[in-house]
């Protein structure tokens, strides 16, 4: 019997992160392909505003507000649209953001909530979609990670890690979830156009429209195995390099990113940490 890959017929799609980016973008392919989409983010006038724009569609778009890092209030949300609008079939977490981190002046700030939205953000839904799937006997939970998890990369100390963190407990609960025919999938984009990437001063290879982002993420769903990378040019790239040693790892990279010849940021003293300047960070709704 071959795994479980949630349809539009089975039930509902539970999408968080839409209300921009790939969700917004991934949560509309999805409605014209005829899912009922349950649209999650902060933002309750933006997801009006998506649900307005598939009105048209074969399927449709359900607003449901909730900041996903708000463990009670997601898992009654989940709930609550399981008994509205019926059993879940296909679960993706998109809910993420991006803080950079550098190195020489380092946010703790940044660190925590990086890891608050992107993987306990991810925890408060993937859990409780696990144990409805569970009694149901099948379901299909797909995670959104980032290639930045194949090897350190400049700035990235916080989302990477966060995203590593994302793949590797993926891979760890496949074992068991095949047995109880939930189909898990990790989704390992590039450097995606998105709100989160204009704060990169720096040479983003690769670089991809987030419309065909989330064309490439939702045929990952219908077609694609465990992982499912795009650009498929940058992620093999990546992970060939991450088979060197260090010692080539770091030279390369260097190069590759413009990271040799850039001037390092002159940390604040630690203990004037009231008076700092406050870092620029990603505002708003939950996105990746």
């Amino acid at each position: 019997m071959s795994l479980y890959r949630a349809k539009p017929a089975d039930g509902v799609c539970f999408l968080t992160g839409a209300s921009s980016g790939i969700g917004r973008a991934t949560a509309l392919i999805l409605a014209r392909k005829g899912w009922t989409v349950l649209g999650v983010a902060r933002s309750e006038d933006k997801l009006k505003s998506l649900a307005d724009e598939a009105e048209a569609l074969p399927g449709k778009i359900i607003p449901a507000p909730c900041d996903v890092t708000d463990e009670d209030a997601l898992q009654a949300l989940m709930e609550r649209s399981v008994a509205e609008h019926g059993a879940i079939a296909l679960a993706v977490f998109v809910a993420g953001n991006y803080w950079p981190v550098i190195g020489t002046d380092p946010s703790l700030e940044n660190l925590k909530k990086t890891y608050k939205i992107n993987v306990f953000g991810t925890l408060n839904g993937l859990v409780p979609a696990i144990l409805h799937m569970r009694e149901r006997g099948r379901g299909h939970v797909a995670i959104v990670g980032s290639v930045s998890a194949y090897g350190g990369l400049p700035m990235a100390s916080a989302y990477g890690a966060s995203k590593a963190a994302l793949n590797n407990m993926a891979a760890a609960l496949k074992f068991d979830l095949d047995k109880i025919n939930i189909r898990t999938q990790i989704i390992n984009p590039g450097f995606v156009d998105t709100p989160l990437t204009e704060q990169n001063n720096f040479q983003m290879p690769f670089l991809m429209e987030v419309d065909d982002a989330a064309e490439a993420l939702v045929d990952g769903l219908e077609h694609g195995g465990f992982e499912v990378t795009f650009p498929k040019s940058l992620a093999y790239i990546l992970k060939f390099i991450n088979l060197f040693p260090y010692g080539v790892y770091f030279p390369v990279m260097r190069r590759a990113m413009g990271w040799k010849d850039r001037k390092v940021r002159e940390p604040k003293h630690f203990f004037a940490r009231p008076d700092r300047e406050k870092r620029p960070d990603a505002s708003g709704d939950d996105v990746d």
